[in-house]
């Protein structure tokens, strides 16, 4: 096991019940203001309905643990529709028997393939649920997500999105979900898109984060446009007119990471990310409805997304990579803020090619590898 996959363990251990990563939480400068609580024990009633859309292509092999993973949630009742994207496999077949054996399970067919995008969007508007959750295929639900979220949304009408700990995992085996002492997290709305600005990426990966559909229904469904990133910019768009709450000390999705997932094909690279990431800020700031704050939201975000593309560049520059592969994020830096032209990371990018490996860069390698573990562990105790 290598020192990075050693931490990654000492983190996940620690992020829903764990003494440690709290403290450096509670250090990180710029935490948000929060309300936290402790979770009613009331869960909501049985006939809540929460509707979980399950896009799926090519993903025959995932797709029963997926199904059976919202089947088997209790204090709600489900729906499941299953999307097939026009898959080459036997996808169709099998969320087909699923749908014989399963009377909550429906089965939609794309007559073409058109993307998981609007494979969720066509789902979403056959659904009656008052809530709803995107389920990639691949991926599962925690047992008692679902109860936990809605008991959440349904005690506070103002948040629009509830989401939490999603355990990321590589096995072929998913981990045990864990659940211990629960609280709830509120953040006033443009408080948190704020943080998200200033920090420039997202909190959220995707089935951790359960919608109130009818936000979704008067605000629009996930943007086709951005592809990469369309769960980050839903969460904006929802921030920019209504609360967030996080569902604490619980992993609420299990989230698959493997070579055929898109976050490892289509949607990888950085030059990738970073353009989504600046598509998303783009469109879900047209929301804010104050031109002041829009303005002042805008700045952060493209301070950051820059500031990041240079971090990229310094760290492919200080192993020696080819101009070739840090120059265009450097070039992108310079696209969206200008000004980070002259800050000492865009200076040092312009040396000749043999003055950029100096010996500075292990410092350097170091520095920026303590801030990302910082962060990093902010988000696993905190969801932000």
């Amino acid at each position: 096991m290598t020192m990075q996959e050693r931490v990654r363990a000492l983190q996940e251990r620690h992020a829903v019940g764990g003494r440690v990563l709290p403290l450096v939480a509670r250090r990180w400068p710029g935490a948000l203001r929060a309300t936290t609580t402790p979770a009613s024990a009331l869960a909501p009633a049985g006939d809540v309905l929460v509707s979980v859309v399950v896009p799926c292509y090519d993903y025959a092999r995932y797709l029963p643990a997926a199904v059976e993973s919202a089947l088997q949630q209790e204090g709600v009742r489900v729906e499941v529709i299953v999307v097939d994207d026009r898959s080459t496999d036997d996808s169709a077949d099998v969320a087909a028997a699923l749908s014989r054996r399963h009377p909550e399970v429906r089965l939609i067919r794309n007559p073409t393939n058109v993307g998981h995008v609007v494979s969720f969007n066509r789902g979403w508007s056959e659904s009656t649920g008052a809530y709803v959750v995107k389920l990639d295929a691949d991926d599962l639900l925690a047992p008692n997500a679902l109860a936990r979220a809605a008991a959440l949304l349904e005690a506070h009408p103002s948040v629009g999105l509830a989401y939490g700990h999603p355990r990321h995992f590589a096995s072929a085996d998913p981990p045990p979900a864990r659940a211990g002492t629960i609280t709830w997290t509120r953040w006033r709305g443009d408080d948190w898109l704020e943080e998200r600005c200033r920090l420039g990426v997202s909190a959220i990966t995707n089935p951790e984060m359960v919608l109130r559909s009818s936000l979704l229904a008067e605000l629009g469904p996930m943007d086709p446009a951005i592809p990469y990133a369309p769960d980050f910019e839903l969460s904006l768009r929802i921030a920019a007119v209504a609360d967030i709450g996080y569902v604490g000390g619980a992993d609420q999705a299990l989230h698959r990471e493997h070579p055929s997932s898109m976050s490892e094909t289509h949607g990888s690279g950085l030059l990738v990310d970073l353009g989504a990431r600046r598509d998303a800020f783009d469109a879900a700031l047209r929301h804010v409805a104050d031109p002041a704050l829009r303005a002042r939201l805008q700045e952060l975000a493209r301070r950051a997304l820059a500031h990041d593309a240079l971090r990229f560049a310094s760290a492919a520059a200080d192993r020696g990579r080819a101009a070739s592969v840090h120059a265009p994020l450097t070039e992108f830096a310079l696209a969206v803020h200008p000004t980070v032209a002259s800050s000492r990371a865009a200076r040092r990018l312009r040396r000749p090619a043999r003055a950029l490996v100096t010996a500075g860069a292990p410092l350097r390698r170091l520095a920026r590898r303590l801030r990302h573990e910082a962060y990093y562990a902010r988000w696993m105790v905190s969801g932000v």
